[in-house]
């Protein structure tokens, strides 16, 4: 923390890195499952233990809000943002329609290092899934899913896509606690590298059969 402070040149900059770290602690907490959907989160608790004053971690957690990672409760505070079944379900069908959209426009893809997003995501996920950072596989998972939606060239699209995955991560972090009690560790890498190899195939049915394949077993509330 007193790193934090010392490389300061002025209390806006102290202040601002003290958010950023609030940030980065409590969005690891929540999309790695460790924090689950609906679990309140305590302002005299969080000060404590991140060793901050009210005033950024009230900025911090503003900041999650708006990436929906937490929500305020009229009357009781803060809690790990929740969906319900119907907003879950919603969020899949239009995640669905992105990637079908994406992969249609994407493919054949004409330069082999469009790939380089979708080889380096597979890369991370190989190693976090052998130190068993459930952070990491998760991070990994979107970022794969994140690239083969970028190779159809649309940053709009991408941005709202990436901020779909993030208010799912928070229930696939779950699914992927579960499926690491009870599946291979390497089940997932397994489907992404399947899903890799479709995508080299430059045939969109290809792709859309291993995605939907793909999303049953691992992202379904």
């Amino acid at each position: 923390m007193s790193d934090v402070a010392a490389s300061s040149v002025d209390g806006e900059l102290e202040s601002f890195s003290l958010v950023e770290l609030a940030v980065s602690r409590l969005s690891r907490d929540i999309l790695s499952g460790k924090s689950d959907p609906g679990e309140r989160l305590v302002e005299e608790q969080l000060t404590r233990r991140l060793g901050i004053s009210r005033a950024p971690l009230r900025e911090a957690l503003r900041l999650l809000a708006q990436q929906g990672l937490v929500e305020h409760v009229p009357r009781r505070g803060v809690r790990v943002a929740t969906l319900s079944d119907r907003d879950v379900q919603e969020l899949y069908a239009l995640r669905d329609l992105l990637e079908r959209h994406a992969v249609e426009n994407a493919l054949p893809v004409r330069r082999g290092s469009d790939l380089a997003g979708l080889k380096d995501a597979l890369a991370e996920m190989r190693e976090a899934t052998r130190v068993a950072d459930r952070l990491r596989v998760a991070e990994a998972h979107r970022a794969f899913h994140v690239a083969l939606v970028g190779l159809a060239g649309n940053r709009q699209l991408s941005a709202v896509y990436d901020s779909i995955l993030v208010k799912l991560q928070l229930y696939m972090a779950i699914n992927l606690r579960r499926e690491a009690e009870a599946a291979q560790p390497l089940d997932g890498v397994h489907r992404h590298e399947r899903l890799f190899e479709a995508v080299t195939t430059n045939n969109p049915e290809a792709v859309l059969a291993a995605l939907a394949s793909h999303g049953a077993r691992s992202y379904l509330p």
